[in-house]
């Protein structure tokens, strides 16, 4: 089977930085996978997001989407492209125009692409909006009137509302409290059982990849130095780095 994403020796560096932010990046998402991409700050987590969201081009190498190099001059290309890979953004409420009204803003992939107008998205918002759990009449009001984890479920809601093949998510649980994250979890995981949601998600938080992704990347300066399975990673490390990653994590005291 073809994969539905795929970095094949991708490499970025900013214009006029001679060190690139990654380097030599290989990795593939099959169809119904979810895959986790971990490390420390700094370690090029968001900027191989931003490869494989099409926002970045990669300097050296390629990017591919259902196994054609993804090119942004490309508008039939970049047009499919949109409506099979969405993302969700780590802060819920920069994220969502504060302007607008929750259906103006879960409505907005379904107008950009052309698949409704605006008199003719509703019963796609409100159905998006009760798949994440929220009541129809949320569609009336605006961002501030929720709470944080409201946010990100509106988020999730317009990133979904056009049934995307590929969720791409950025920390999206780490602006949330506990309780609020372990239900944005439930949620993720949710979309994934019965939609078939093939997931990307960047995370520190080791609890949560646990809990989401079947596999791991690790990144460390800009290479991967460690994928496989989430629970061969996580739970007996190959790579030193991937060792004091998974040490650091804060433990309960016997």
């Amino acid at each position: 089977m073809t994969p539905v994403l795929e970095l094949n020796e991708a490499s970025f560096s900013y214009r006029g930085h001679a060190a690139p932010v990654v380097e030599d990046i290989s990795l593939t998402v099959e169809t119904g996978q979810s895959l986790a991409l971990v490390g420390e700050s700094g370690a090029g987590k968001t900027t191989l997001l931003r490869l494989l969201l099409g926002l970045a081009r990669a300097t050296t190498g390629t990017v591919r989407f259902d196994g054609e190099e993804l090119k942004p001059r490309n508008s039939e290309q970049m047009r499919r492209f949109r409506r099979s890979v969405q993302c969700v953004f780590q802060d819920p409420y920069s994220s969502l125009d504060p302007r607008q009204r929750v259906g103006g803003i879960v409505s907005e992939p379904l107008r950009s692409l052309g698949l409704d107008s605006r008199s003719t998205a509703g019963p796609k918002v409100a159905d998006a909006l009760e798949r994440v759990g929220l009541p129809a009449d949320a569609a009336e009001r605006y961002p501030h009137e929720f709470s944080g984890g409201q946010r990100q479920r509106i988020a999730i809601a317009r990133a979904t509302v056009c049934d995307p093949r590929v969720l791409l998510a950025d920390e999206p649980v780490s602006a949330l409290d506990v309780t609020t994250r372990v239900k944005v979890v439930d949620l993720l995981n949710e979309l994934k059982q019965e939609r078939g949601l093939t997931l990307v998600m960047v995370s520190h938080d080791l609890s949560v990849v646990a809990s989401l992704c079947e596999r791991t990347a690790v990144l460390e300066s800009g290479h991967i130095v460690e994928q496989g399975g989430t629970a061969q990673v996580l739970g007996a490390p190959a790579h030193p780095y991937t060792r004091r990653l998974v040490e650091s994590v804060p433990r309960l005291p016997a």
